[in-house]
C-alpha cells in the first residue's frame, strides 16, 4: 500500500453544516475510502491554511487521486493537497538508486558572467 498525505481546507459553507451538525468526517467519508480501497492511518483537525489533515493508505496514486476528486467534487472542500509519501527505509533506497543512476548524468553548469572578462 501507498501511503499520501492530503490536507483539506473546507468551504465556510461546509464549516456551518459542522458547526450545526457535528458529523463524524472519518464516517462520512468512508465510502469514499471503500470505493478506492484506501483506509485512514490518521484523521487531524488543524489551524492555518489548511482545516483537515488525512493520512491514508491506498493501492496506488490512481485511487488516491479518486479519492481525492471524488472528495472535491462534492463541494464541501475549498481546496485538497495530496503529497506521496515515503517512509524512512523507502526514502533511504531512493537516494541510493539516485546515486547510483546519477553517476552517469550530467547536468548542465550554468556559467557566471560576472567573473568574465
Amino acid at each position: 500500500m501507498a501511503q499520501f498525505l492530503f490536507q483539506v481546507a473546507y468551504t465556510s459553507d461546509s464549516w456551518a453544516t459542522q458547526v450545526r451538525e457535528h458529523g463524524n468526517v472519518l464516517e462520512r467519508i468512508q465510502p469514499l475510502l471503500d470505493g478506492c480501497q484506501g483506509s485512514v492511518t490518521g484523521c487531524f483537525y488543524a489551524f492555518g491554511d489548511y482545516d483537515l489533515v488525512l493520512l491514508a493508505d491506498f493501492p496506488g496514486a490512481e485511487e488516491a487521486a479518486a479519492f481525492s476528486l471524488a472528495a472535491t467534487a462534492g463541494g464541501s472542500v475549498k481546496s485538497i493537497k495530496t503529497t506521496p509519501l515515503l517512509t524512512v527505509d523507502q526514502g533511504i533506497t531512493a537516494m541510493k538508486r539516485a546515486e547510483e543512476v546519477g553517476r552517469n548524468y550530467h547536468p548542465p553548469v550554468a556559467t557566471s558572467t560576472a567573473h568574465r572578462a
